[in-house]
């Protein structure tokens, strides 16, 4: 009998990234191909790569480094490149990477589907002419797409579209994932079906831009629609809607997440700055509504909405007045959630061609300002919460303590604080009534009272 190869994959970046590498799983299992946890007994090594910005890509390249001696000295044949990285810099990496000369294979991002027939092609008499696979069209899965999750098995994420067509100035994304292109809603509709009844308690939508969805579908349709259809299936508990462009937040939408109750009272709204100056040298706020007013809206008309946002400090030609405004925003908002990327400055953009470029040291400084500052606002937002009830998912136990963890309705997987429950027991899986004890800036601590009557049965 044949051994099968074993194959390691090392899957890099976003939630996006990692239904890719789901993806080619699917691919390879489906290929005969099986898979170790452990990198120093794999045949072969696949890394998945994030290029967004130079972080990601620095981490790419590290991570390759650190398994190119397992192909020298260890059981590793094959080593391969997936996803952005090889998307996005094409033929040049060898040249412009030295340290990817060891590499075998570059898949970009219409390869993940057909990964195993490229490792199968590589290895046969007549091997691919080029070592590089990156000049296809994106990739769109659909629900016969194979896949095999890497999430736990009561939470999943689900790609709704891939690309993004915007063309924000400091954005690599439309360079490396192309246009638009939203999946069918009955699609989607039958994937999360399958996926509810595996046992999926929590639905996570994800796109470059959810509220842009449907609109280049013929006939047009919306995120709202989606919404509405999602909503209908029984056993699903949690909707939860990330990447949200504030553009395409239609007041039929903001309905919709406030009437129905299976969808998360959470909006994951990436608003990038609040100086108009900014925003429009980013390609951001074209439709000239005040960010102000749209958060007014959507607080008004969602019972305790939690917001997460993610700000931008050191874009080209931010003022010291531009910061100081973006701070008192801030501190106006009083946003649940936030996060702060330091501006990268991407050849390829048109941001890369605008100069007046802020100091390294001073985009630091205002980093860690802009951050100190939510820590304060994030501990007094989940400090209130003590004494209140809040339904958790359950998602882990300390292996030494048995002591469990989970989330609410307002902490999204993997970005957000989570609940440590101190007393009570229930298994993996499970929606449990939390009394909230105690709260850091992040995470909350608490006392198990009893299941939420819907799980009663």
């Amino acid at each position: 009998m044949e051994l099968k190869e074993k194959i390691y994959l090392e899957s890099l970046g976003c939630s996006k990234n990692l239904i890719d590498s789901e993806v080619m799983l699917g691919s390879l299992l489906q290929g005969g191909y099986a898979f170790t946890a452990d990198k120093n007994e794999a045949d072969i090594i696949i890394v998945n790569t994030c290029a967004f910005i130079k972080d990601a890509t620095d981490e790419a390249l590290d991570t390759i480094a650190a398994l190119i001696p397992l192909k020298k000295k260890g059981s590793c044949r094959k080593l391969v490149v997936a996803g952005c990285l090889p998307q996005r810099y094409g033929s040049n990496l060898r040249r412009k990477f030295t340290e990817l000369n060891d590499v075998d294979l570059f898949v970009g991002v219409g390869g993940f589907p057909v990964i195993a027939e490229l490792l199968r092609s590589a290895d046969r008499d007549t091997p691919l002419p080029s070592p590089f696979h990156v000049n296809v069209p994106p990739f769109l899965l659909d629900h016969t797409t194979p896949r095999i999750r890497a999430t736990p098995p009561h939470t999943a994420y689900v790609k709704i579209a891939e690309g993004c067509s915007h063309r924000c100035t400091f954005c690599t994304i439309p360079l490396i994932k192309g246009p638009y292109q939203s999946r069918q809603p009955e699609s989607i509709l039958t994937e999360i079906q399958t996926l509810v009844d595996e046992g999926v308690k929590e639905v996570n939508l994800i796109a470059q831009d959810t509220t842009f969805y449907g609109n280049d579908l013929t006939p047009k349709t919306d995120l709202a629609h989606l919404l509405q259809m999602l909503s209908s299936l029984e056993k699903l508990k949690w909707i939860r809607i990330l990447y949200c462009h504030p553009d395409h937040l239609t007041s039929e939408l903001i309905s919709v997440i406030g009437k129905e109750a299976k969808i998360c009272n959470y909006i994951d709204l990436p608003l990038q700055h609040s100086s108009n100056t900014i925003l429009k040298k980013m390609g951001r706020g074209k439709k000239k509504i005040p960010i102000k007013k749209i958060i007014a809206e959507l607080r008004e008309r969602i019972p305790e909405l939690w917001i997460r946002t993610t700000l931008i400090v050191g874009f080209p030609g931010e003022t010291t007045d531009d910061f100081n405004r973006l701070m008192e925003f801030v501190h106006e908002i009083e946003f649940e959630h936030l996060g702060a990327f330091k501006y990268s400055n991407e050849e390829g953009t048109e941001a890369y061609r605008f100069g007046h470029t802020v100091p390294p040291d001073v985009i630091e400084e205002r980093y860690h300002l802009l951050m100190s500052a939510q820590s304060s606002i994030a501990r007094k937002k989940n400090q209130a919460l003590i004494g209140t009830s809040q339904t958790v998912l359950i998602e882990s136990a300390d292996k030494e303590t048995g002591l469990l963890s989970g989330r609410t309705f307002f902490q999204a997987p993997d970005i957000d604080g989570i609940v440590f429950i101190t007393q009570g027991t229930a298994p993996i899986g499970d929606m449990v009534e939390v009394c909230i004890t105690d709260a850091s800036e992040y995470d909350l601590f608490g006392e198990m009272t009893r299941l939420p009557e819907r799980e009663i049965q």
